[in-house]
């Protein structure tokens, strides 16, 4: 929760977070059936995604300092590059979430079958918020400035959007 407590909430670090928590899910279901391997894999994926959360944090308000202020009316090539890059990066950790969070519903689908009792709706509700969290970081990444619609980021977040609810 510190992207969350650092600053003002954002999507992209609230998305991280909501697939840290559904790979934490997976990852005690996991051990309740002793899929050993399923636990590792999600327990990776939290901590993964909890760190993706710290990192769009920092670049979001990275970009939103990089943004002129009203008083800069003058183009400036320096400030004009740095937003870019800023834009840039803000772009690509959203895709990196999305993709992480596709990758905890498709570990959820594939342990549903072997749940068993209160892990059954857990496993079902994990799954359902990291479809939830893949939609919400795809959804940022395509609405960056700084990307297009043939971005290659683009087309990796729909890929990651389909997995994910497949």
């Amino acid at each position: 929760m510190g992207a969350l407590l650092s600053g003002e909430p954002a999507a992209g670090p609230v998305a991280a977070q909501a697939g840290s928590a559904a790979a934490a899910v997976v990852c005690s279901a996991a051990r309740d059936v002793r899929d050993a391997a399923t636990a590792a894999q999600a327990a990776s994926l939290a901590l993964r995604l909890a760190r993706l959360a710290e990192e769009d944090a920092a670049v979001l308000a990275a970009a939103r300092a990089a943004f002129p202020s009203g008083d800069a009316a003058s183009p400036d090539e320096r400030r004009d590059f740095a937003l870019g890059r800023a834009l840039d990066a803000a772009a690509w950790v959203p895709l990196a979430i999305a993709e992480a969070c596709a990758d905890v519903a498709t570990l959820a689908a594939a342990l549903a079958p072997h749940a068993d009792g209160p892990s059954v709706a857990d496993v079902e509700a994990a799954r359902e918020l990291a479809v939830g969290a893949t939609r919400a970081a795809a959804h940022l990444v395509t609405v960056n400035l700084a990307v297009g619609e043939d971005d290659e980021r683009v087309a990796r977040a729909q890929a990651a959007v389909r997995a994910a609810a497949a």
